[in-house]
């Protein structure tokens, strides 16, 4: 562990900001993982797993990286999570976090890449979305989940379920979705779409497996599985993207049907600029998004990744420049950078 952390200071990895900080016994002085001051010696530095434990130790925080900034978003992300169905303004957050409203305003949206009011209406459209499919009525739904009137919730819903509450609620009942499963060089993959496009591409070990993902989101919708033998736009799409993954071909521009909060959306949108070929650390990604602190919630946003390829969340790594996670494995994340790379040449 204490050669992780002594990685995470010395590149500076906003990534490790709020899960330990480092103290100096020369200096007296104690910083997050990001802070821009040059780096001590190791054997000057000492490890702590919050701001009061490091000021135990008679450590003070770092004027120049404001370590305590980062125990008191925390607080504030865990207060809003924890409340998340009740009306929140900005003096409240000041008062747990003894912060000033616009301080929080700024600091917040840095770090998390989305405002406090943000924050909490993505909290509220997940479990909206949850008693949707646990089989709440409509208003109840609404109710639970904190929003005030039905008014409210489709204005800040509409575009990011991708149907209607009620057809979500019944877990995509009435929606058509088609679906085809091929074999690839790295395995099995599901394509889906609706008639706006593309909603689903995942690898899997098995049909029987992509099938369940695929229910497990969708469970009451009109889902037809499309043959090979068929020449409708689904299978010419599938048949685009093998030839990409098998033999190298240019990755098709394919119409996506994208579902998420308005982040994530912005996070899978950036993805698709990069190039193929290129390869960015989560912090580059961060950074030319705007939100450089963000860090985190950017690649929270790589992992909710619903359309693998075409959203390419492949090209990004860790700052050391190792591979990193990927929901489908790392053999196909490299499998797929090598043959992006071998054809851009």
């Amino acid at each position: 562990m204490t050669t992780e952390y002594l990685e995470a200071v010395k590149n500076r990895d906003a990534a490790f900001d709020g899960v330990f900080y480092y103290g100096v016994i020369t200096t007296g002085v104690y910083c997050k993982p990001s802070c821009p001051s040059r780096p001590a010696l190791a054997e000057n530095m000492r490890f702590f797993k919050s701001c009061d434990e490091a000021e135990k130790a008679s450590l003070r925080a770092c004027k120049k990286c404001n370590p305590r900034d980062v125990n008191s978003l925390t607080k504030i992300a865990t207060y809003i999570e924890d409340q998340a169905e009740e009306k929140i303004t900005l003096e409240t957050l000041a008062d747990i976090s003894n912060l000033s409203p616009h301080h929080i305003q700024r600091k917040f949206k840095k770090a998390y890449g989305v405002s406090p009011k943000e924050y909490q209406n993505g909290l509220r459209l997940n479990s909206f979305k949850a008693a949707l499919k646990e089989g709440d009525d409509i208003s109840g739904a609404i109710y639970e989940a904190g929003y005030g009137s039905s008014s409210r919730v489709y204005e800040q819903i509409d575009g990011r379920i991708g149907m209607t509450p009620a057809a979500y609620r019944a877990g995509g009942k009435g929606e058509e979705i088609s679906y085809a499963i091929r074999e690839t060089s790295l395995g099995m993959i599901i394509m889906a779409a609706t008639d706006r496009g593309v909603c689903m591409v995942h690898f899997g070990e098995s049909v029987h497996e992509l099938e369940d993902k695929l229910k497990s989101e969708y469970p009451h919708a009109h889902l037809f599985e499309t043959s090979a033998n068929n020449d409708d736009q689904l299978n010419i799409w599938m048949e685009e993207l093998n030839k990409h993954i098998s033999e190298g071909a240019v990755c098709p521009d394919i119409p996506l049907h994208l579902n998420g909060t308005a982040f994530q959306m912005r996070v899978w949108r950036f993805l698709m600029s990069v190039k193929p070929g290129e390869v960015l650390s989560y912090k580059e990604q961060a950074t030319r998004m705007g939100e450089p602190k963000a860090v985190r919630a950017v690649a929270s946003a790589n992992a909710r990744n619903n359309i693998g390829i075409l959203i390419p969340c492949h090209r990004i790594l860790r700052g050391d420049g190792s591979l990193g996670g990927y929901r489908w494995g790392l053999d196909r994340k490299r499998a797929l950078i090598d043959g992006e790379r071998a054809t851009t040449v």
